[in-house]
């Protein structure tokens, strides 16, 4: 085996291992394994971090010869996986025992690939001591990311209660109900909390005293114990929210209800709406290959590109919402009753099939519905509320 005396044999044992993927994966499972807290967050929550930090170590050991101090070396993301950490709600001896586990083993790993490389023993003592150094260097760095992100921002608590909302409404890392409590997130005499998505996103879409909010992913999300009132919603928003429930609960319930404020913002709604209310909308949603054939079946004769069909169709919508009553579909359109029954007479006509006549039942009133509103929304263009 060929001894090797320079430091770039190092080096490049150092760079492979940050492009082995087997070599990342084990490095997150160490540290996963050592806290059920960090094992509760994804591979990939970890995986970029312990790749850039093996990146990182490259030019330090490029330098064996050099004598410098390390805390000339990038650890910007040792600093993120600290931040990180924090805005997460890990403890910090959670993220400590990870980041010791995985700096141990990545020692291990490249002890083994250097004396396999044939890197000379008087160079493999350097490289350990050179580990030992970066290593302790890497937890400094992590506690200075953890501890800015924690306390040094002047937003400290809206980051907290950033980080809880995430938490709780994400499934990232259950919060405990104390955290929340002293958050200022208040629950119900149950110990229950209200969950809710609002579209727009920006926090003037909701002034409540009562509802911690944060943006999260593009779009306001809150907890509360009771749900706001109507004059505290801007007029322009649309909030969905649901029912009390235990913290376990709420993700589920947030993707409904994000789910559910998406759906009705294209369909121009707005105000204070229960997730039930939409419940409809969300489960049919879901099924755009199935819509796309009911829609073909009782619309297919209907063209798309022609007004006049385009003005039957929202008729028939309106009249189903307004639950097939002539007089009430005539005042939501502004028209007359008989002009109504006029247009539904004539869909009847185009499509050999009628809305008015025998006992249809909930069922064919469903798939009318859903017809219409998939027939209508194909283009993009939402029908009327």
């Amino acid at each position: 085996m060929t001894v090797v005396h320079g430091p770039e044999q190092v080096t490049a044992v150092l760079r492979d291992m940050a492009g082995d993927p087997d070599v990342c994966g084990e490095l997150v499972r160490v540290a996963r394994s050592r806290s059920p807290e960090l094992s509760r967050l994804t591979e990939e929550a970890t995986r970029s971090h312990v790749t850039a930090m093996i990146r990182a170590a490259g030019p330090w050991f490029a330098a064996l010869e050099r004598s410098g101090s390390v805390e000339e070396q990038d650890f910007t993301a040792a600093l993120l996986l600290g931040a990180d950490r924090a805005v997460q709600g890990v403890p910090m001896t959670a993220v400590l025992q990870g980041v010791q586990a995985a700096l141990a083993r990545a020692a291990e790993l490249a002890v083994d690939r250097c004396r396999s490389a044939g890197v000379a023993d008087a160079v493999l003592l350097s490289v350990v001591l050179r580990l030992q150094e970066y290593g302790n260097a890497v937890e400094r760095h992590v506690i200075n990311g953890y501890r800015a992100a924690e306390h040094d921002s002047p937003r400290a608590l809206d980051a907290v209660r950033t980080r809880l909302l995430r938490q709780a409404l994400l499934g990232e890392v259950p919060p405990r109900a104390e955290e929340l409590a002293r958050a200022g997130v208040r629950a119900d005499a149950a110990g229950h909390h209200r969950c809710l998505a609002a579209l727009p996103g920006g926090r003037p879409a909701l002034r409540s005293p009562h509802v911690v909010t944060a943006l999260i992913d593009g779009r306001l999300a809150g907890l509360c114990p009771r749900p706001p009132s109507a004059d505290e919603i801007d007029a322009g928003a649309l909030v969905v929210i649901a029912p009390a429930a235990p913290l376990p609960e709420l993700p589920a319930l947030y993707r409904l209800c994000a789910r559910a404020a998406a759906l009705g913002l294209e369909r121009g709604l707005r105000g204070l709406y229960d997730v039930t209310d939409l419940a409809g909308r969300i489960a049919l949603s879901e099924q755009p290959l199935l819509a796309s054939l009911v829609s073909r079946r009782l619309l297919g004769a209907l063209d798309p590109g022609n007004d006049f069909h385009r003005q039957l169709a929202r008729t028939a919508l309106t009249f189903l919402d307004n639950g097939r009553r002539l007089d009430q579909t005539a005042a939501a359109l502004f028209t007359h009753p008989n002009t109504v029954r006029y247009r539904l007479g004539r869909l009847r006509q185009i499509t050999s099939a009628s809305l008015t006549d025998g006992d249809t039942g909930p069922l064919d009133t469903l798939h009318w519905w859903w017809a219409l509103t998939s027939w209508l929304h194909a283009d993009g263009t939402p029908p009327p509320v």
